[in-house]
């Protein structure tokens, strides 16, 4: 189907990591973009560069973590930007901590950005995707979502969860001619390793690089219409996690 408008993708947790070398590498295949984190003069920052190579680049600074609030805030991206023809849920968070000791508190924010906010988001498009009848909606999930690990419990919960909300989302909506990926990388060498919430020791130089996560995705978003990656697996050459 020939699209009416130059392509749109949607990419959450943009500012950083894998959102930031995705907008980039979007960007560079030809694709406009609305960028949604937390840090508003970070995805400025970001869009300054890509509109020079003349993409056209809106810039949203919401919190997903308030997840009563997801759902209305993309629907006015939504309005603003006009269609939107894929949606990266990228953003998330890290967490360590065994289970038995864990606060219900950590556990429900863990859960409410790592899962219920893609929910959300997902919910919020869906309808103008249906109405064209495309779209691809990517989900970044993790290893952690196919593979569990010690200490890390309520991150693998939220992951596992992501991709079962991923695979019944796909068979939902195939009818419908929308397309849905999971992407599971091995450890990426982002600033999620540095945040208060993890306490991990890796060698870092052995994990892949955002900017190969990112090329993945873009290869899997430029399959033919006809064609969907529905779960790719990628791990660095070098190591095991």
């Amino acid at each position: 189907m020939t699209l009416q408008h130059q392509p749109r993708a949607l990419i959450t947790g943009a500012s950083t990591g894998i959102g930031k070398a995705t907008a980039i590498a979007f960007a560079q295949a030809g694709l406009d973009l609305a960028l949604v984190s937390r840090s508003q003069d970070a995805l400025e920052d970001l869009a300054q560069d890509l509109r020079q190579a003349g993409r056209q680049v809106h810039t949203y600074g919401l919190d997903l973590a308030q997840v009563d609030q997801v759902a209305v805030q993309l629907g006015k991206i939504l309005a603003e930007v006009g269609p939107l023809d894929i949606l990266i849920n990228n953003a998330g968070m890290g967490y360590t901590g065994a289970l038995i000791d864990m606060p219900l508190s950590d556990w429900q924010g863990v859960m409410n950005l790592n899962l219920t906010s893609p929910f959300q988001c997902i919910q919020a498009l869906l309808p103008q995707m249906r109405s064209q009848g495309r779209g691809t909606i990517v989900n970044i999930i993790s290893i952690a979502g196919r593979q569990a690990f010690p200490d890390w419990g309520a991150y693998c919960a939220s992951k596992f969860g992501l991709m079962g909300l991923t695979k019944s989302l796909a068979q939902e909506e195939r009818q419908h001619g929308i397309r849905v990926i999971a992407i599971c990388p091995g450890a990426v060498n982002t600033s999620l390793w540095d945040t208060p919430t993890v306490a991990a020791d890796f060698d870092r130089s052995a994990m892949l690089t955002p900017e190969q996560v990112a090329q993945v995705i873009l290869t899997a978003v430029q399959m033919p219409d006809q064609a969907v990656i529905e779960e790719l697996v990628l791990m660095p050459n070098v190591g095991t996690f």
